[in-house]
């Protein structure tokens, strides 16, 4: 059966203003374009929907049960239509991101106030976690995209470079390193060292880059806010990178950037390959690239931090 909302609207009209000339004008149509179309959805129902007379046009029996139909395939197509205007207007809309605790924490919070601003219905799902359940959840499509240390380039999913990442020494003030003009591996051997975790992207790059040398390690941690907690209370000292300094901004503490080979950080913007993003997360995708963070070193240099950059 081939009915359209053209069908529907002309049903609807007729049968409330039951009159074809104002159900035609209603409609926009000639009264002979509008008997024919009328005539032509009952043929295709195979019932006559009015009974028509000089005087009256009025719903058949079949035409009432039609019409609560009619009225219902109408509401829905209003709904439909408006909830597909609202979303091309971004008056709402979902889009889920998946980014590195450092970056979720630090830099993400001012990009979403400015984006929540913008577009108050639209709902955002963060997932702030490590490198690779950032790329699982953009191929399993739990996520719109990711930030990663990464380059996830595979048949399914794109990357393109986002910003880089810098490290730093971060350690007591009274600390010895804390004076030291210049930080090198040899350095940093022989003070008990707070790791974070192996799978963590800082902490391979940081055994890539030290290696064949290795730290005197005296924990393995997962969460920055734990390295901050343990070098604060003066047990070790540890290299962090710059987008996560904001958690070292304590009293009593000190931050050095490095220049240590190959020690800086590439984030990767990752989405699946080949496939759009909705309005709503091309608008945030759009939104995190004129966001992106600046040089992340010249935050450690800010009046008030002890640096050497």
């Amino acid at each position: 059966m081939n009915i359209s909302s053209r069908d529907i609207q002309a049903f609807l009209a007729l049968a409330e203003v039951k009159n074809f000339t104002r159900a035609a004008v209603r409609c926009h149509l000639s009264q002979p374009a509008f008997s024919a179309l009328i005539k032509a959805l009952e043929d295709h129902v195979g019932l006559k929907l009015f009974d028509r007379s000089t005087r009256h046009v009025l719903l058949t029996q079949e035409g009432e049960r039609f019409w609560l139909s009619a009225q219902r395939i109408a509401e829905e197509l209003e709904d439909c239509a408006k909830a597909m205007r609202d979303t091309a207007q971004l008056a709402r809309g979902h889009v889920a991101v998946a980014l590195l605790p450092s970056l979720a924490a630090g830099w993400l919070p001012g990009v979403l106030a400015q984006f929540l601003a913008r577009h108050p219905g639209v709902e955002v799902a963060v997932q702030d976690v490590l490198s690779e359940p950032c790329i699982t959840a953009v191929a399993q499509g739990e996520a719109d995209f990711a930030l990663a240390a990464i380059r996830a380039d595979t048949p399914e999913l794109q990357a393109e470079p986002f910003c880089r990442d810098g490290f730093h020494l971060v350690c007591r003030d009274d600390h010895p390193l804390a004076q030291q003009a210049e930080i090198g591996v040899p350095d940093l051997q022989p003070w008990p060292f707070v790791h974070l975790a192996r799978h963590s992207s800082v902490r391979q790059y940081l055994d890539a880059a030290l290696f064949p040398q290795t730290l005197r390690t005296l924990v393995e941690v997962e969460q920055l806010a734990t390295v901050m907690g343990l070098v604060q209370a003066g047990l070790g000292i540890s290299v962090v990178p710059a987008l996560s300094l904001f958690h070292f901004d304590k009293p009593g503490l000190c931050t050095r950037a490095l220049q240590l080979p190959a020690m800086e950080r590439q984030i990767y913007l990752v989405r699946r390959r080949g496939r759009s993003l909705s309005v709503a997360a091309q608008a945030l995708y759009r939104l995190m690239q004129d966001m992106r963070p600046a040089c992340v070193t010249a935050w450690a240099a800010a009046p008030g931090r002890v640096a050497n950059n």
